[in-house]
C-alpha cells in the first residue's frame, strides 16, 4: 500500500488507472474491509479493549486518497482511523496488535484503537478529541512551508468536526497563510448519533471552503476513482499553487458509530442501511473493472485469496504478541527536564 498509482488511462475503460492500479485499489479496500470485519471479532470475543470505530463502507476514500499521494506526503486522522493508517502503508500486523494492545503494535500497544501512529509511513495519528487534530494538520502544512518542501498533509475528519471552532480556525489559517493542507470531510451523514441536518445550519458542508476562498468540491465517497481523482486535482493545485483545499466526500458507514452503537439502529433505519449497502465501494469497483476487463473473476479470487491471508496473519501476529510489561507504563511519557 501507499504507493502512487501510475496516472496513464492504459485500457478502453477509461478509468485513469491501467490493470496493475485497479489490481491496487481492490485490494486496499478488501484489506481495509477484511481487517475492519476480524476486528470486530476479535473486540466481540474480548480481545479488544476501550472504543472500537469501523471503517466498513468508507474504504473508497482512504484508498482513493492514498493513490495519489507520495510516501513522503502526511496523513492524519480523528478516532476511525484504521483505515487510513492501512492505506498509507502500515503493517496490518502492527495495526491488529496495537489494537490488542500489544508490546508488538504500533505504539508498544500504549495507544490502541483510537491512537495508531505510524511515523515511518508519515501518518500522524488518530486523534479522540473531535476536530483536535485539524489545528495540528496545519501545523504540520506550516512546517512543509517553512521548510521549503513540496509535501502535502491530507488531514481526515468526520461531518460531526465541522461544527467544531478548530474547524474553522484550521481553514482560516491555512488559507491565509496558503498552506498546503487538503481538508478531507468524511461525510457519513452521522455524527454518533446526529444527522447532518440537525447539526448544521449549511449542510453542504463543500461550500465552508468558498468562505475561506479555498478551493473545494464534493465527491462521491463510495467511488475510489472519483475520489482519487478530486484528490489528484487537489495534491497537483496544492503542489504547484501552495493553497489548501476542501473536499466533502459523500460517504456511509454499515456499521453504527462505535462497537458500543453496533447497528446505529436508533437513529437510522434498517432500509436505509440496506439501501446504502446497494452503494458498497468494493462492489462497485469490482464490477466496474470486470465489466472493463481489467481483471477477470481468477483475478479477483486471487487478490481476495492474498488479502484473506494477510489478515489471518495479522490476526496471528497479534495473539502471539505478549502483553507489555508494567513498567513500559513509565516509558514514552514526555516529561520537562
Amino acid at each position: 500500500m501507499a504507493k502512487t498509482l501510475t496516472r496513464s488511462a492504459a485500457s478502453s475503460s477509461g478509468f485513469g488507472v491501467d490493470a496493475e492500479g485497479a489490481k491496487r485499489l481492490l485490494s486496499d479496500m478488501l484489506l481495509i474491509r477484511r481487517f475492519e470485519e476480524k476486528a470486530a471479532e476479535a473486540y466481540a470475543l474480548g480481545k479488544i479493549g476501550g472504543f472500537l470505530h469501523l471503517y466498513i463502507g468508507e474504504e473508497a476514500v482512504a484508498v482513493g486518497a492514498t493513490s495519489v499521494l507520495r510516501p513522503d506526503d502526511y496523513a492524519i486522522s480523528a478516532y476511525r482511523e484504521h483505515g487510513h493508517c492501512l492505506a498509507k502503508g502500515s503493517d496490518p500486523k502492527r495495526v491488529m496488535a496495537e489494537l490488542h494492545g500489544r508490546r508488538d503494535g504500533l505504539s508498544k500497544g500504549k495507544g490502541g484503537s483510537m491512537h495508531l501512529f505510524d511515523r515511518s509511513t508519515n501518518f500522524l495519528g488518530g486523534h479522540a478529541i473531535v476536530g483536535a487534530h485539524l489545528p495540528i494538520a496545519v501545523g504540520v502544512a506550516f512546517a512543509i512551508k517553512y521548510r521549503g518542501g513540496d509535501q502535502v498533509i491530507v488531514c481526515y475528519f468526520g461531518d460531526g468536526a465541522v461544527p467544531e471552532g478548530e474547524f474553522h480556525e484550521a481553514m482560516n489559517l491555512a488559507a491565509l497563510w496558503k498552506l498546503p493542507v487538503i481538508f478531507l470531510c468524511e461525510n457519513n451523514r452521522y455524527a454518533m448519533g446526529t444527522s447532518v441536518e440537525r447539526a448544521l445550519a449549511q449542510t453542504e458542508i463543500w461550500k465552508f471552503g468558498q468562505t475561506y476562498g479555498v478551493p473545494s468540491e464534493k465527491v462521491d465517497g463510495m467511488d475510489v476513482l472519483a475520489v482519487r481523482d478530486a484528490v489528484g486535482r487537489a495534491v497537483a493545485r496544492t503542489r504547484q499553487e501552495k493553497i489548501p483545499a476542501l473536499i466533502e466526500a459523500d460517504t456511509y458507514r454499515y456499521r453504527g458509530h462505535s462497537m458500543r452503537d453496533p447497528a446505529g439502529a436508533v437513529y437510522r433505519t434498517k432500509e436505509e442501511v440496506e439501501r446504502e449497502k446497494l452503494r458498497d465501494p468494493i462492489v462497485l469497483f469490482r464490477d466496474k473493472i470486470l465489466s472493463a476487463g481489467l481483471l477477470s473473476e481468477a483475478d479477483i479470487r486471487a487478490i481476495e485469496k492474498d488479502v484473506n491471508d494477510r489478515i489471518d496473519e495479522a490476526v496471528a501476529f497479534a495473539d502471539a504478541s505478549p502483553e507489555p510489561p508494567g513498567e513500559w507504563l513509565f516509558t514514552d511519557i514526555y516529561k520537562e527536564a
